[in-house]
């Protein structure tokens, strides 16, 4: 592996892998295992307050399905075109958020997580970049933060828009211009426009391999991810968070087959690459790299993340950081 590459490692929602995701135990292991950046996802509450959670409908994540109190909050809502039923941020307001705790998202992947469960709290993103701000202190390099928006353009038309919450807090605890160790992602298109034209922060324009941003109907992740796809990215982004599968397919017998040309493009249009999401579990890997027929083993994540690194990735998104950093053959931060 060439030393000069150093990717920068996305810690997924925290150390997912081994704690309940998006709680500030999943934040702090991260960053004591080695990652560069913490990757909060953003709902708000009913009285416009970030906090962070994969999803705005939040009976996988917490236990509010068990608390008695809020039962009648369950609703079914239309996000992003699909009927949901559950829970969701925005019919709480953070004082009853409070009441709620985290727990483990995938159980049967990873039972050993579920310790955990019961003990943490719904973070707020003020939360989040307090606990960085402190750990910041004295570091030649600082720890990054990479928000994603969710649903940006659904909160926008209940009336609880990202934007201005979000760059309040940012600014606040110092976070200004194109340099800002902090990268904002989003799978849609019109609220990353939007804050280009209030903020030099780095953006990152989000892609998955099959369907294409919610705000755009008609528009495909496919056809974004050509020259001239990347070319109108690069008017408003900083960089492409594609799906693994976009950089290197996987064969028809479900291994790693030979990367594409997307890394070139992208960088021909000026973007920087982070791809999504390196999990160590069999059932995330390619079939040539896992460790036999049980989907929650653990096969070899290290062999994945150096055959994009050698593609030439810029970042990864990883659940896992410490196989992370031992696979870049890293130190600790």
């Amino acid at each position: 592996m060439n030393p000069a590459v150093r990717p920068i490692i996305v810690a997924h929602r925290g150390l997912s892998g081994e704690y309940p995701e998006h709680t500030l135990l999943a934040y702090r292991a991260a960053i004591e295992a080695g990652a560069d950046f913490i990757e909060p996802d953003l709902v708000l509450t009913r009285d416009g307050v970030l906090v962070a959670r994969h999803e705005n409908e939040i009976s996988g994540t917490t236990d509010v399905a068990q608390r008695p109190e809020f039962a009648a909050r369950k609703a079914t809502r239309t996000i992003d075109g699909v009927a949901v039923t559950g829970w969701f941020t925005e019919d709480f307001a953070l004082a009853e958020l409070r009441h709620l705790r985290a727990r483990e998202r995938l159980p049967q992947l990873r039972p050993a997580n579920r310790v955990h469960d019961g003990k943490e709290l719904v973070p707020t993103f003020e939360e989040i970049l307090d606990m960085l701000a402190r750990l910041n202190n004295g570091r030649a390099v600082p720890l990054g933060v990479y928000p994603e928006t969710k649903h940006p353009a659904y909160f926008a038309a209940i009336g609880l828009p990202h934007q201005g919450p979000m760059l309040a807090l940012l600014d606040r605890y110092g976070y200004r211009g194109r340099h800002a160790p902090v990268f904002i992602q989003s799978f849609e298109v019109g609220n990353l426009i939007a804050l280009r034209e209030r903020t030099q922060l780095p953006l990152v324009q989000l892609v998955a391999a099959e369907g294409g941003p919610a705000d755009r109907p008609g528009l495909t992740y496919r056809s974004m991810m050509s020259r001239e796809g990347l070319a109108a990215i690069a008017r408003y982004a900083d960089a492409i968070g594609p799906e693994k599968a976009l950089v290197i397919p996987r064969q028809t017998d479900g291994s790693l087959g030979t990367p594409t040309e997307l890394v070139r493009d992208a960088r021909a249009a000026g973007l920087k690459v982070h791809s999504w999401t390196f999990r160590r579990e069999n059932t995330f890997l390619p079939a040539d790299l896992r460790s036999g027929a049980n989907p929650a083993a653990v096969g070899d994540l290290a062999s994945e993340i150096r055959a994009y690194v050698a593609a030439g990735i810029d970042g990864l998104f990883t659940d896992n950081t410490p196989e992370a950093v031992a696979a870049l053959g890293r130190a600790k931060n």
